[in-house]
């Protein structure tokens, strides 16, 4: 079973550092880690290691203008 949640927001830059904090924070702090989408709550178990990928893209168009992203993912295999 595939269940997928995704939120999306537009923040300032202080919220959105601020929300990589708490979640940086809980995932060091505990054997459970918790995520809040919209209005809900999930709580996952990673291992002591986990598989991180960071990536950066870079784009340039003449017409739509120059756009940035930074996507950040983390993975590991549950615990059963």
């Amino acid at each position: 079973m595939v269940e997928k949640n995704i939120s999306e927001a537009k923040l300032d830059r202080a919220e959105a550092a601020e929300r990589l904090r708490a979640i940086a924070d809980d995932l060091e702090s505990d054997e459970e880690f918790h995520i809040d989408i919209d209005n809900k709550t999930i709580t996952l178990h990673p291992r002591e290691r986990v598989a991180f990928e960071l990536g950066v893209r870079e784009r340039s168009s003449i017409l739509r203008g120059s756009r940035e992203s930074v996507t950040i993912k983390m993975d590991w295999k549950a615990k059963s």
